[in-house]
């Protein structure tokens, strides 16, 4: 019989102490079924409720419960790079705290794993946001097709399990900004993903607006892809062609009719073409210049204020 794997469960927690005690109870029994060894790693997010002191009280009633406190909020995927250097064991899930990804899908995950993969996404079967929600979660997984550069970018979710062993690749990363699935494709490949069931928030309300998610996919593709500059060396080419045509058209008519192409509004459109193209890659240079910038300052992923970790203790159903 296969030895069971050890697991790490790593939540990051913002606002919901309301959630908080049920997840780790619905956790609790999928854990004991399918590991000898686990930890639940609980990342507060520079919380503005009572969540750090939820955390608190969980670490003092298990012995399984590991608390990382950051010093203030600094993104979801931030607090997930944090937990996931905290972690002891050979497999990592990552899970939210709201409840809507259910924790007994977590032996599905475990199964495709088994397969050969590296990385496996828990996919919702239905999506339960709003029209606009839905739209942009679509614009930043076509964002990160890019970043990631690997077909199962558009089934990526929070929802997620991955080998430990993975984190080596990114373990000296200091950027501000952090996604953490596109570091996992410096480490790997092999990616696969599975339908779960996606249950109603049944506590507060989602965190990622519609502007949100839009910044997060424009810091994902400027901060870890060259394709806008590409875009934008493309573009430049391409009217500089048109220009080309342009000059030529003009020259023809000379030559033919003896006289220049008349009418202001097609020199204005000409110009203002070129000027919006222009300013468009300059634009996606500055992109790219402040993101140097930041990294110049040396700012950190995340500053951690306090961590509690129980004794070690081999994680049993005693």
């Amino acid at each position: 019989m296969a030895e069971s794997p050890s697991i790490s469960i790593v939540v990051p927690v913002y606002n919901s102490e309301q959630s908080l005690l049920l997840l780790v109870e619905r956790l609790h029994p999928i854990l004991i079924n399918i590991s000898n060894q686990f930890e639940l790693v609980l990342v507060n997010d520079g919380s503005r409720d009572n969540s750090w002191d939820v955390v608190e009280s969980l670490i003092a009633k298990y012995d399984w419960i590991v608390g990382i406190n950051l010093m203030r909020n600094f993104g979801q995927h931030n607090a997930l790079l944090a937990g996931i250097r905290a972690v002891r064991y050979d497999l990592i899930v990552t899970i939210d705290d709201d409840l809507q990804n259910p924790p007994e899908e977590i032996p599905k995950l475990l199964d495709e794993l088994n397969k050969g993969y590296d990385v496996v996404y828990g996919t919702p079967q239905k999506m339960q946001h709003g029209l606009f929600r839905n739209m942009a979660s679509r614009i930043t997984k076509i964002a990160l097709q890019g970043s990631m550069g690997v077909n199962i970018a558009t089934k990526v979710s929070a929802y997620r399990v991955f080998r430990t062993q993975l984190r080596e690749a990114f373990k000296d990363y200091r950027g501000v900004y952090v996604s953490i699935d596109v570091l996992l494709t410096w480490a790997t490949t092999k990616f696969s993903a599975v339908d779960v069931r996606f249950d109603v928030r049944q506590f507060g309300q989602s965190n990622y607006t519609l502007m949100k998610l839009i910044r997060h996919a424009m810091n994902m593709i400027t901060g870890f892809s060259v394709l806008p500059l590409q875009l934008a060396s493309i573009l430049g080419f391409t009217f500089t062609v048109f220009g080309i045509l342009v000059f030529l058209y003009v020259m023809v008519r000379f030559f033919i009719d003896g006289g220049v192409v008349p009418g202001f509004p097609f020199l204005a459109s000409i110009v203002a073409i070129f000027s919006g193209v222009q300013l468009f890659a300059l634009g996606i240079i500055g992109e790219y210049l402040a993101r140097m910038h930041l990294r110049l300052m040396d700012r950190p992923s995340y500053v951690v204020r306090q961590l509690i970790r129980p004794d070690e203790k081999a994680n049993s159903d005693d």
